[in-house]
């Protein structure tokens, strides 16, 4: 399997993330659910916006690990934010947060304000895409 950035010819890197992501070669394609910042007992770890995603972050990158892959086979997030003004106020944060979680691994992404999430308390939830090698 081979995992390439995609840019556009002509237009600006994108920072902190892939314009797209190519994969290559025989691989094994896992859909990870919306995951929030909760602990393994079910409760969110914080009120706070960027521990929240730090948390939900680690939470997605799990389900990854445990199918044998790792932020390199993170192909797309996507993000779910009840307050995109915190999420912009706070990038600086929440990108500290992101690279202890991920490293250097800069999949495709997207963010969607939303206006609620189900689980009463939660901030942000995350979706991942990843492309495992063919076992």
């Amino acid at each position: 399997m081979k995992i390439d950035p995609v840019s556009v010819p002509g237009r600006p890197r994108p920072s902190g993330y892939s314009d797209g992501m190519l994969v290559s070669g025989p691989a094994r394609m896992l859909f990870v659910a919306g995951q929030i910042g909760w602990n393994d007992q079910g409760k969110l770890v914080s009120a706070d916006f960027v521990a929240q995603f730090r948390r939900a972050l680690e939470n997605a990158l799990a389900v990854v690990r445990a199918a044998g892959g790792g932020p390199e086979s993170v192909m797309r997030l996507t993000l779910y934010v009840v307050d995109k003004r915190e999420y912009a106020a706070r990038l600086r944060e929440i990108g500290d947060a992101y690279r202890a979680v991920m490293g250097r691994a800069y999949p495709a992404m997207s963010l969607i304000p939303v206006p609620d999430l189900l689980e009463p308390g939660a901030r942000v939830e995350i979706e991942a895409t990843a492309a495992l090698p063919a076992p």
